[in-house]
């Protein structure tokens, strides 16, 4: 991915809390519940300052909802991650996919959303370039995920737990996930050549975005195996342009834009740019523009000769 931005170093110095340490660490927690607990009629009133958790039971026809899509357009994560529950422990491998993504994306905030909130202050008032497009981004994580709360366990250790469900259950994307991971389903010989063979042939863009990962620099030196598109730090880029352009939202204020700005400090400096606009403005040198596009069509020019 695209150098960090040097204001980012400053931002870190400030960053105390449960949010910086669980994206720059990214260790494995103790085990945590998968699903947040709907709350019932005995439950203590939540503090006015917070909204009220308690959800009520979807009908089945409530769960006819497009899981990607609600992803992407959902004000409450908390209420969606709940109607994502139902349906994964029904044993759908998307239901599970989306529910590792909604922890990945809340788990920052949820594991101490006052220390959260504060570390958004700091930056806000920082003097520095892109810090109030940061705040602004962390605005909107906070706002998507107010409801959760550090009892519902949201880790890392929660996420890998969803995707190890999901691949079980058959969700492609889950499987590169993993594979990025570090943490393969397989050690065959073959198996990642045909897990990247199977996400080119899919046109998924999730599983584009989840394998994108392992394309990159991680890559390096299993070219052979993994494929042209391999190896470098604009490989991994390529995959996630491809994604883009295979429908996942790449939109300014979406949640890949949102995520790489709110968690890691990747921020554009024009908050009218989608995600493959900011990366060629901000990260990719005029000479590798030629060649990065080059690559999305290979991606996508393989996908449609596989199929």
């Amino acid at each position: 991915m695209p150098r960090m931005l040097p204001w980012v170093l400053v931002c870190a110095c400030v960053l105390g809390t449960a949010g910086a340490w669980w994206w720059a660490q990214g260790a494995r927690n103790a085990a945590a519940p998968i699903v947040a607990p709907v709350a019932d009629a005995s439950d203590e009133p939540a503090p006015a300052a917070r909204p009220a958790r308690r959800i009520q039971e979807s009908s089945p026809t409530a769960l006819a909802f497009d899981s990607r899509r609600e992803f992407e357009t959902t004000p409450d994560l908390f209420v969606y991650a709940q109607q994502l529950a139902l349906q994964a422990r029904a044993g759908d491998a998307d239901a599970w996919w989306m529910l590792s993504r909604v922890h990945d994306y809340c788990a920052g905030f949820a594991s101490n959303p006052a220390g959260y909130a504060r570390d958004t202050r700091a930056i806000a008032a920082l003097d520095v370039s892109n810090a109030a497009t940061m705040a602004d981004a962390r605005e909107r994580v906070s706002a998507r995920c107010a409801r959760f709360m550090p009892e519902d366990g949201l880790s890392s250790r929660s996420v890998h737990e969803a995707r190890v469900q999901a691949a079980k259950a058959g969700s492609l994307a889950a499987e590169a996930a993993l594979l990025a991971d570090g943490e393969p389903m397989s050690e065959d010989a073959g198996y990642r050549s045909a897990l990247v063979a199977r996400v080119t042939a899919s046109g998924d863009p999730q599983a584009f975005l989840a394998l994108s990962r392992a394309m990159g620099l991680a890559a390096s030196g299993a070219e052979a195996e993994l494929g042209g598109v391999s190896g470098t730090w604009l490989s991994e880029v390529a995959w996630q342009i491809a994604a883009c352009r295979l429908g996942l939202d790449c939109r300014p204020q979406g949640n890949l834009m949102t995520a790489y700005c709110a968690h890691g400090g990747i921020c554009s400096r024009d908050p009218s740019q989608d995600f493959p606009a900011f990366v060629v403005d901000a990260g990719v040198p005029r000479q590798g523009v030629e060649n990065l596009n080059e690559m999305v069509d290979s991606l996508l020019s393989g996908r449609r000769a596989i199929q």
